[in-house]
């Protein structure tokens, strides 16, 4: 009860959102997040991907309104203290930082 007192009191939902996205670059589809997708996810993650390495077929991230669908589980896998997305890694710290702001930030 007192933490979540405290966390109401700060302006937190619990999740760091709050903290994560105050003073947090604008970050949107068009600024950072299709570029992100087609360097780093589409290689398996787009439809016409010649071999989706075992990819699920519905996750298909080819727009914005597809992403959002999938936001909470790219959130999961690609993301965090262990990512695992991509599977062969590459991705810079910033650009896994712009990420997240993105798609917990709604930009």
């Amino acid at each position: 009860m007192i933490l979540l007192l405290a966390l109401a009191c700060a302006g937190d939902d619990g999740t760091g959102t709050d903290a994560l996205c105050d003073g947090a670059p604008v970050t949107t589809y068009d600024n950072f997040g299709a570029g992100f997708l087609t360097a780093n996810c589409e290689t398996c993650h787009a439809a016409s991907a010649p071999d989706r390495h075992d990819a699920p077929a519905d996750a298909t991230f080819d727009d914005e309104e597809q992403v959002w669908a999938w936001a909470d589980a790219i959130l999961d896998t690609a993301t965090g203290d262990a990512p695992t997305m991509p599977p062969q890694g590459g991705v810079e710290d910033d650009d896994r930082y712009r990420l997240e702001v993105w798609l917990r930030c709604g930009g």
